[in-house]
């Protein structure tokens, strides 16, 4: 392991100020930094001169960004907006605005947190994540329903070892299962939390959540490290009264001095802007100073200059101009409501005795929010033949995963949602009769 000196001068910040955050790091993470010398500082401090020969950006005689008019035409924003590099952190004052969305959503937050960092959207903040705090072997606990790209993410990339608790017993969540893995190993946890989760839609209810703190609460009291990764890439996306409304971060960023609590989220749900990959990446724990913080946005800083450089700086833009809009609120309600009502309309469709009786084909999971919800098949039969008929014959599609249909209502017409499940239920009948 190689560090310099400005790798050494945040790693000291951060061991003075909490020393599990720094034996959380991985290799990768105490060794990384971001440049403030060298070309960057350099830049920096010539951005006043009458002549500024440092940027690698090229300009118009007249100062502003050169650009190509059949591109610059199609859009109205300014061009320094657009085209020129946006900061490895990201746009300072979409860092702001996000900082007090996300405190404006989660009443509950109380403990200090750092400035959000701008990723390439959640899958890119995830990435961030493992860079810093996975080192090769080590475990990450999560659900046994969990998102097929953290396996690419964390397994493939940066070569940790999943460790999955079942995220059910009955129809709600698994708190047994959950404290089984947490309390197992040795004292160094990576935990990931993704709620509404991905891919059966189910967040837990206040007591559950309740229960889950007192779990990451008690085994930090025992003298565990833990790093809690909280994606929220559906956040805000609840269609039941007794289902936990804010984020987990909101109770785990003071919850104690041994938890660092990590928010990974985006725009990409919250605001329909799946395209634009504007992400945000925020750190908190119980304590923390505010050169802490520092210290662990310059290190994500870093990883992105060395990976991406920063995100789009025209993304950025429309996502920051978007939230200062007076009308952004209606318009997101008016699109929660269209979601909301397809979730009513699969809960009303999915009491029909057909669906219900013993003899069903298909039992729904648990699922209260989010985009998607799972059906779990009747044992003998095949994912993948019921898919395949569902294709061919229905022209209807769906995801298989394992025993599991999963179903994107987000995606579906109100009033399609009957038919779709009509031609779930008849391919599964088909595949039953060529069984015989």
């Amino acid at each position: 392991m190689v560090i310099t000196a400005q790798a050494e001068e945040l790693n000291e910040i951060i061991q003075e100020n909490n020393s599990t955050i720094f034996h959380l790091l991985s290799v990768k993470g105490k060794e990384i930094y971001f440049p403030r010398k060298g070309i960057l500082s350099q830049a920096a401090e010539a951005r006043a001169s009458k002549i500024n020969a440092t940027i690698g950006v090229a300009l118009e005689d007249d100062g502003t960004p050169m650009r190509i008019p059949s591109i610059a035409e199609k859009i109205l924003l300014d061009p320094k907006d657009v085209f020129l590099y946006a900061s490895s952190y990201g746009k300072g004052e979409l860092r702001e605005s996000w900082k007090r969305e996300i405190q404006k959503k989660n009443p509950s937050l109380k403990g200090k947190m750092s400035l959000p960092i701008v990723t390439n959207g959640v899958t890119n903040g995830l990435n961030q994540v493992g860079y810093l705090f996975v080192n090769p072997g080590d475990e990450l606990i999560l659900p046994d329903k969990f998102w097929g790209n953290y396996r690419l993410i964390f397994e493939k990339g940066f070569d940790a070892k999943l460790k999955t608790f079942n995220l059910f017993a009955g129809n709600g969540f698994d708190i047994d299962s959950f404290a089984e893995k947490i309390f197992e190993g040795n004292n160094k946890k990576i935990v990931l939390l993704n709620f509404p989760n991905n891919p059966t839609g189910y967040t837990p209810t206040n007591e559950e959540v309740r229960r889950i703190v007192d779990v990451l609460k008690n085994s930090a009291i025992d003298g565990n490290e833990l790093c809690v990764i909280i994606d929220d890439a559906y956040f805000g996306l609840i269609y039941e009264d007794d289902v936990f409304q804010e984020s987990l971060f909101s109770l785990l960023a003071d919850l104690d001095e041994n938890v660092l609590a990590i928010k990974v989220d985006g725009a990409t749900k919250e605001y329909y802007a799946w395209g634009l990959r504007v992400g945000f990446l925020t750190y908190g724990s119980k304590g923390i100073s505010e050169a802490a913080c520092n210290a662990l946005e310059s290190k994500t800083a870093g990883v992105i200059r060395g990976c991406i450089s920063n995100a789009s700086h025209l993304s950025q833009s429309l996502i920051y101009y978007g939230l200062k809009s007076p009308t952004l609120t209606n318009q997101r309600n008016e699109k929660y409501k269209i979601l909301k009502a397809r979730f009513n309309s699969v809960r009303e469709v999915l009491k029909n005795e057909r669906f219900t009786e013993p003899s069903a084909p298909f039992k729904a999971l648990p699922y209260n929010s989010g985009y998607f919800m799972c059906i779990e098949l009747a044992p003998r039969l095949d994912t993948e033949k019921v898919r395949q008929i569902l294709l061919s014959k229905y022209n209807t599609g769906v995801i298989a995963i394992n025993n599991l249909l999963r179903i994107a209502y987000s995606s579906v017409k109100e009033n399609c949602v009957e038919e779709l499940f009509e031609n779930i239920y008849n391919a599964c009948q088909d595949v039953q009769r060529i069984l015989l």
